[in-house]
């Protein structure tokens, strides 16, 4: 079971910035092709933003146009939780940091094999550790 991450906002304020919080606190969206990571394909580990937990791993990670960083499947089966959002007219699974839960993205059943899905992730809510 993955430990939990609680801070108040002004933490979470203080400890992000402005865009990180809008996107992990806020439940926001970065604009498409504007991310940091949309086109980074490093080895590597990506991690929360905001706690800093093991989300996806490179090898999972592909150009899926979206304009967003784009993964098949999340580091394991506890790193990420799942809610559905109906906001905006739409009905999407949104993604969330199992630890912290901070808004990572969505997630759409139009990924590649093996999994069929595609994480779409806000750079903002990532940091890559390489290696």
């Amino acid at each position: 079971m993955t430990s939990k991450v609680t801070k108040t906002e002004e933490q979470w304020r203080a400890e992000l910035t402005p865009e990180q919080y809008k996107v992990l606190r806020q439940r926001g969206t970065e604009a498409p092709f504007t991310g940091e990571y949309d086109h980074t394909f490093e080895d590597g580990v990506y991690r929360c933003a905001g706690c800093g937990a093991e989300l996806f791993r490179s090898d999972a990670k592909y150009d899926s146009g979206c304009g967003w960083p784009a993964f098949t499947v999340p580091a394991s089966g506890e790193a990420v939780e799942e809610e559905s959002d109906n906001g905006f007219f739409m009905r999407r699974t949104e993604v969330l940091c199992a630890s912290c839960e901070g808004h990572l993205g969505h997630v759409f059943p139009d990924g590649p094999g093996p999994t069929g899905l595609r994480y779409c992730i806000n750079s903002a809510a990532l940091k890559l550790e390489e290696g």
